[in-house]
């Protein structure tokens, strides 16, 4: 077989698995925006207005920047959304303090899928990690979930 034949089998069987990697990839939550967990009780919303990673306060009023992802005021005050399109968890831990975390469960990769009780869930093994920093709360989990880049501009929550 001639080195141009080689190259092209194997260029052709790298694509056929990057698209089956890719294809494995997909996970079976909801659509964008969607949290899969019970609406939050009366009085759980946050107020507009929020933070950065870090609980520092961010804002970029007047810039006409991202339109994000969330208003603040729709995640949940103790819990969170998952955006399972953007990949990530985001959560209002207190009043006004945003963070972000990936939605990949350390433990063995499966996607979070719910939160409650002040906890990231992934069904897959039961792994729980906290709203407020993404540590391990049970299951087999060891590690945290991955953080997220995320602020707050006029009252959105803008990933980045």
């Amino acid at each position: 077989m001639s080195d141009t034949t080689r190259r092209s089998v194997l260029a052709g069987a790298a694509g056929i698995t990057a698209a089956t990697a890719l294809a494995a990839c997909g996970d079976d939550l909801d659509a964008p925006g969607t949290d899969n967990a019970a609406p939050p009780a009366a009085g759980t919303s946050g107020p507009a207005g929020g933070s950065s990673p870090s609980g520092k306060a961010s804002s970029t009023a007047g810039n006409g920047a991202a339109a994000g992802i969330a208003a603040v005021a729709d995640i949940p005050v103790g819990g969170g959304k998952i955006f399972a399109e953007q990949k990530v968890v985001v959560t209002q831990p207190t009043a006004g303090t945003i963070k972000a975390f990936s939605v990949t469960c350390t433990h063995q990769g499966c996607p979070v899928s719910k939160i409650e009780a002040g906890n990231i869930v992934c069904t897959c093994h039961n792994s729980k990690f906290k709203v407020a920093d993404g540590s391990p709360a049970g299951g087999p989990a060891t590690k945290p979930l991955t953080p997220a880049t995320v602020k707050v501009e006029n009252g959105r929550v803008v990933l980045g």
